[in-house]
């Protein structure tokens, strides 16, 4: 395999592309059954209808795990949105569609929103006392079997030639409530510095799939609080006062 394109790094992981296909690399802080369960999720949802890369094999490279999947040829929706920015609402619109595909969906993906959310909470770096509320609010969040995408936003959408749009990087996945799912990608655009683009995202979320506003809303501080994992702290410090404020 040909390793020396690289098309993104992200995470501790590297993906490149040889000719018709993505190798996504994983670092050392992965494990066998990490890189295994993504793929398995991966191929799950490719069997319910939606657009994905196909699976093509797991396999080991230079030490280090690797998924093979088909690469999909085209531009991703976040790229799309800085080069056409008079079309920015209509991707957006775009992006809510195509999340609330996935939220229609039935996939036997194993694991829960909460559990993967509990897990994720066991790395945060924060006073007891927000961890106790994030616990709490995790603790109580509703029995859903939603297919939660994890990390939907624009960079994991590619749109072909021909305007059909590729979902990528399942490994968030999990069944849960669709407002939590809703409350990452508002957090992807203000983390991002596009505060407009998050609240425009926001109303077309809520208008199309009837969930109320303030459902979304009060996932926003706990979804903020458990990106200090991978996050600045200094982006998610507003939305950490506010949990602060509840314990008052």
């Amino acid at each position: 395999m040909n390793l020396d394109r690289v098309i993104a790094v992200r995470n501790n992981k590297t993906v490149y592309r040889d000719g018709d296909r993505c190798i996504k690399t994983f670092n050392g802080e992965y494990s066998k059954t990490d890189v295994l369960s993504e793929a398995l999720c991966q191929a799950r949802v490719e069997q319910i209808g939606l657009n994905v890369p196909k699976i093509l094999e797991v396999t080991m490279l230079d030490g280090r795990w690797a998924i093979v999947s088909e690469y999909i040829r085209g531009k991703t929706l976040a790229q799309l949105m800085e080069q056409n920015p008079e079309r920015k609402e209509a991707y957006i619109d775009l992006l809510t569609e195509l999340q609330l595909s996935v939220h229609q969906k039935t996939a036997p993906v194993p694991e829960r929103l909460a559990d993967k959310l509990s897990r994720r909470l066991s790395h945060v770096q924060a006073d007891e006392t927000i961890r106790k509320t994030l616990k709490r609010h995790i603790e109580a969040m509703p029995e859903c079997s939603t297919l939660c995408h994890g990390d939907f936003n624009p960079s994991n959408i590619i749109l072909t030639e021909s305007e059909v749009p590729y979902i990528l990087d399942w490994s968030q996945a999990a069944l849960g409530d669709a407002a939590v799912d809703a409350a990452c990608t508002y957090l992807y655009f203000r983390f991002g510095g596009q505060e407009a683009e998050a609240e425009r995202y926001l109303d077309s979320f809520c208008r199309k799939s009837h969930v109320a506003r303030q459902d979304v809303q009060k996932w926003i501080p706990v979804v903020a609080g458990l990106q200090l994992v991978r996050g600045d702290p200094s982006e998610c410090e507003h939305f950490l006062q506010s949990i602060g404020e509840e314990e008052r």
